[in-house]
């Protein structure tokens, strides 16, 4: 079991994300007004996948928990945050939300592809594990990756988000495997830390950018030893 955000891929830096969705919208933004729009909306986490909020509004705090257990919901967590941050025009909120979740705004990490293909060719199934509020099949897809995944448990789907067991216990039962056979990888030391709670095992890697951690997957064949 693979998480999705931080291990498998990386989403772009705020900077890029913001950069892109003036571009679309045909805003210019730049010098110390992009640079102040850019610190904004990092310290408010309104970049899914990006760092966590520093500043979050409390009318906010029970949607936040809760983000990942719905499509309408991680949305509106998202562009409430964008807006809390600071937009230079309003409908920037929803333009930035749409933008994450194309294939363009994600990165592999250098070893993603060549472990999933191990793996594949190794007879090991594999599964993508995320607590989400879309559907990132596409984005797996565009990077030639979703040939390589034997299936997908997103929180959306399913109503329920790490740590919960029952995610877990559910990709075990896809993979047809107990969980004690199954190896949890992540970068969240509680969320997929709870696959823990079921008996498997869990490595953790460094969510890092992606020209930082060049071989954080491929650490993974080694634990499994020689094919």
């Amino acid at each position: 079991m693979f998480d999705f955000s931080g291990t498998l891929l990386r989403i772009e830096s705020t900077e890029e994300w913001l950069g892109a969705a003036l571009a679309a919208a045909d805003l210019p933004l730049a010098g110390a007004e992009f640079t102040y729009r850019v610190q904004r909306l990092t310290e408010y986490g309104a970049l899914p996948g990006g760092p966590v909020p520093l500043h979050l509004p409390a009318h906010l705090e029970a949607l936040w928990r809760e983000r990942d257990l719905s499509a309408g919901q991680h949305r509106a967590a998202y562009t409430a945050l964008a807006r809390e941050a600071g937009l230079p025009a309003p409908e920037l909120a929803q333009a930035l939300y749409d933008r994450h979740m194309t294939p363009a705004a994600w990165q592999t990490y250098p070893d993603t592809e060549p472990t999933l293909r191990e793996l594949r060719l190794r007879g090991i199934p594999v599964a993508v594990v995320s607590n989400i509020g879309w559907d990132l099949r596409p984005v797996f897809r565009a990077h030639g990756l979703d040939g390589l995944v034997d299936a997908y448990l997103l929180s959306f789907e399913l109503g329920t988000q790490k740590p919960d067991p029952g995610i877990f216990s559910a990709a075990c039962d896809r993979l047809g495997l107990a969980p004690t056979d199954v190896l949890m990888v992540g970068d969240d030391r509680i969320a997929d830390g709870g696959a823990q709670v079921l008996g498997c095992p869990v490595h953790f890697v460094d969510h890092l950018p992606v020209d930082q951690r060049p071989d954080g997957l491929a650490q993974i064949l080694r634990l499994l030893g020689p094919s």
